[in-house]
């Protein structure tokens, strides 16, 4: 099978399996106990953080382990819109699923949110976000690489108006992570998200940032661990494999970001006999590892089976809300119609993929959109 799903997950690297089989059978204590096997693994755990946080620029005092994404962003947003005194929140259309769930949960609470289009280049609509600020607004949440199609949001730019307005801004940056220079954007955030398994770690361990600069109010800290940010007992072999696999693919961020601009331009050459029947989305980066395509007239959910079925893995959005069967939220966000929206399907690189898994996946589209023009309409 070739894979071309790594922005819902990537296979563990070999170190950082090693370094998580290692602390599992070493450093098995518990890192809040006192004796001496917890004091060793509390001091692990330590180092991880202070190692994690050098790497990408930030202060190791905000930095708190987690279970991934989905507990990283519920906990960001949760104790930043708590740290204010406003009750309404800016966020996308375009968020990932667990985004949305943390939001839905603080309406619960009393907050308003105002979510914000995309453009159809696949950015978020600067003079709406402006636009949608009130006296009343505490947060701005938005991610920094879109899952789905890639793009890059202006950062700088929605930082700067945070600023502006003395709004927390907080950043899903799950995506990001080992696919840009995060120490050039870390001090522009208030807190952000990061995942494992989404750059070579294990599953069941992330990160979230909080800035020591902001006033978590007492009922945020409600937790036996991470200094009151949660609760349960800390998977120190994840975070460690976690730690190393972020080290090991930060420092190679230049040959990453190569070899993706190459498979991207091979990957645009692959579809020239079929250019004129797909659609690229997005105004994304070169050496962007995720591309986001149409297929007009093929529902995204068949031309994945069908790929499967002739061996390429490719999706048809994120993993977290796939099942729901619903059209991509970046697609709708952008403008496109439900219909046109569920004609979509994700395109990931990875490290490992090759010259030829990107050719034979250009073949094996061809394959799919040959057969589609001689079979009775599909639902799926």
């Amino acid at each position: 099978m070739r894979y071309f799903d790594y922005a819902a997950t990537c296979p563990i690297d070999d170190t950082a399996l090693k370094i998580y089989q290692d602390v599992s059978q070493d450093y098995f204590g518990n890192t809040e106990s006192l004796h001496d096997e917890g004091t060793k693994a509390g001091t692990l755990l330590e180092h991880c953080r202070e190692i994690l946080a050098d790497t990408i620029g930030v202060d190791s005092e905000g930095l708190y382990f987690t279970s991934g994404g989905t507990e990283s962003n519920h906990l960001g947003i949760r104790s930043l819109a708590k740290a204010g005194e406003g009750k309404h929140i800016i966020s996308s259309q375009a968020e990932h699923s667990s985004v949305h769930h943390a939001l839905e949960m603080l309406e619960k609470d009393g907050f308003e949110i105002t979510k914000i289009p995309f453009t159809k280049e696949g950015f978020v609509d600067m003079y709406a976000l402006e636009k949608a600020i009130r006296n009343d607004s505490v947060l701005v949440t938005i991610q920094m690489m879109n899952g789905e199609i890639g793009t890059f949001q202006p950062i700088e730019e929605i930082s700067r108006i945070c600023r502006k307005y003395g709004i927390y801004f907080h950043s899903d940056c799950v995506q990001a992570l080992g696919k840009i220079d995060m120490k050039e954007y870390t001090p522009l955030l208030d807190g952000f998200s990061l995942s494992s398994h989404k750059i070579y770690g294990p599953k069941g361990a992330g990160a979230v940032y909080l800035s020591p600069s902001v006033p978590l109010p007492s009922d945020v800290r409600y937790g036996a661990h991470e200094k009151g940010i949660r609760s349960g007992t800390v998977n120190l072999p994840g975070i460690s494999a976690f730690t190393a696999a972020s080290q090991e693919n930060i420092h190679q961020l230049s040959v990453h970001q190569e070899h993706f601009r190459r498979l991207r331009h091979l990957f645009r050459q692959a579809l020239l006999p079929v250019h004129d029947r797909i659609k690229i989305l997005g105004k994304t980066a070169a050496d962007s590892a995720i591309i986001g395509v149409l297929i007009p007239g093929m529902e995204g959910q068949w031309t994945m089976l069908e790929a499967n079925r002739r061996g390429c893995a490719i999706s048809t959005g994120s993993a977290c809300s796939i099942h729901q069967q619903s059209p991509s939220k970046t697609l709708l966000a952008m403008g496109y119609s439900k219909e046109e929206a569920k004609t979509f399907i994700r395109i990931s690189f990875g490290k490992h993929t090759t010259a030829d898994d990107v050719a034979a996946l250009g073949v094996c589209l061809k394959e799919v959109m040959d057969a589609r023009q001689t079979t009775p309409s599909v639902k799926v």
